[in-house]
């Protein structure tokens, strides 16, 4: 009974122990840790305990010699996957690893990837730091520069494969199993922590896909309707679909590095994702192949489809087919559809106004043509937009049709019952 008592005796006394050395090493993480005025700082858990640690702090800690040693060979867990660290003496180098890594790209919506493995190293030197960031065969080097208030990130990836970048997500893409990718990128990018500010510049050269089939388009018909359409590219509304989805049509390889860059600006102000950045042939793919899904990865694939049609069927053809299975409300499937339902008509037979209005709502053609039924009145802002972008108007005309919007003499049409589309039927071969 004795050594049973001086068991829980010595028992209490080492939990006691240990609550001193854990309360001890809080107290002592919480000054070391503790961000000075203004600093930018994170919350850090453990257990119960939580405390704000200024990140510059972390930063100039942990690749301290004095303290980088203390953390090879360590494990974290963080919300993008288990980062393993490592010291190199030598260097001062911090080095993390972390496979697999969830990240969210960039630009592209809020919704994360998954890559195999994300490796970066930081050396630090007063409050500069420099490093890699690599992942397969994609390495990049970066500069920063560290203050209390924020890090400020320059990137470069030099002149790189596009098939390299394109096997970091080859678990996720089918594709790439019988797609053949072609041409070189680099890209220079800022970032601004905590913040989140990016840019980006990148360059492409000589991108170019085949093996995906998309050449079974060129004679198909559409999935839509089975009324051949007499749409032409010079239509009013095939001019009018332009200006609204697509200004550079007819200049771009497929994809728009200046939309891209624009987009990005955009959406970094308004906090959200408000402007896309999508081209008629990767709207196309979109609608006959990728599907709607918000993802990372629908979107690369995307790409892939549309620089081969590019190749393969050309802007004449790929306008025609978008025109063909473009989505005009709920329910309302290609032009033919639209400018019935809407006009009581033939899509080539529309009055310029008429076509204007049509194109305008693509951008939300749900939304518009409810608003449009519930109170008469179209989007007038939009379609004075899309107006704008129109090319080859005189002035005249452009005033005349500019009149014509402000007070359209049409009927609200009635709201087709919403249905669950998906993506277009496919095309059929002939």
């Amino acid at each position: 009974m004795k050594v049973l008592r001086f068991m829980v005796f010595m028992l209490f006394g080492l939990l006691a122990l240990v609550a001193c050395a854990l309360i001890a090493t809080y107290f002592i993480a919480k000054a070391v840790l503790a961000p000075l005025p203004g600093e930018w700082s994170v919350p850090l858990r453990a257990g119960p305990l939580q405390l704000q640690a200024g990140v510059p702090t972390m930063l100039r800690l942990a690749t301290a010699p004095w303290v980088g040693p203390l953390l090879d060979g360590r494990r974290l867990a963080t919300r993008a996957g288990p980062v393993r660290l490592a010291w190199q003496a030598p260097t001062r180098t911090l080095l993390l690893h972390c496979a697999p890594c969830t990240v969210t790209p960039a630009g592209l919506g809020e919704e994360r990837v998954v890559l195999q493995e994300l490796r970066l190293s930081v050396h630090r030197q007063g409050l500069l730091l420099d490093g890699e960031l690599a992942s397969g065969a994609l390495r990049a080097t970066w500069q920063g520069e560290l203050s209390n208030r924020e890090l400020q990130i320059r990137m470069q990836l030099p002149s790189s494969a596009i098939a390299d970048a394109y096997a970091l997500f080859g678990a996720a893409m089918p594709e790439l199993a019988r797609a053949r990718i072609e041409g070189q990128f680099a890209l220079k990018a800022q970032l601004s922590l905590p913040d989140g500010r990016i840019s980006l510049a990148p360059q492409v050269e000589g991108f170019q896909v085949s093996g995906l089939g998309t050449e079974v388009l060129a004679a198909a018909r559409s999935g839509c309707s089975r009324r051949t359409s007499r749409l032409t590219a010079d239509s009013w509304l095939a001019r009018a679909v332009v200006a609204a989805e697509d200004q550079r049509f007819y200049e771009h390889p497929g994809y728009d590095l200046a939309e891209l860059g624009a987009s990005l600006s955009q959406n970094q102000r308004d906090g959200r994702i408000s402007r896309g950045a999508s081209t008629l042939p990767q709207q196309l793919a979109k609608l006959l192949v990728t599907g709607g899904e918000r993802s990372p990865v629908r979107k690369l694939r995307e790409l892939l489809y549309a620089v081969e049609m590019e190749q393969t069927l050309g802007k004449p053809r790929m306008l025609q087919l978008y025109l063909a299975h473009a989505p005009w409300g709920p329910a309302l499937c290609g032009a033919e559809a639209a400018a019935q339902h809407y006009f009581g008509q033939r899509a080539h037979t529309l009055e310029p106004a008429q076509a204007v209005w049509l194109a305008a709502m693509l951008h939300n053609p749900g939304l518009e043509a409810r608003r449009w039924a519930e109170t008469g009145e179209i989007n007038t802002a939009r379609a004075q937009w899309v107006l704008a972008g129109l090319r080859g108007l005189p002035r005249r005309q452009r005033a005349r049709l500019a009149e014509e919007l402000e007070q359209p003499a049409w009927t609200a049409p009635r709201v087709p019952a919403d249905t669950d589309q998906g993506h277009a039927p496919r095309p059929e071969a002939q």
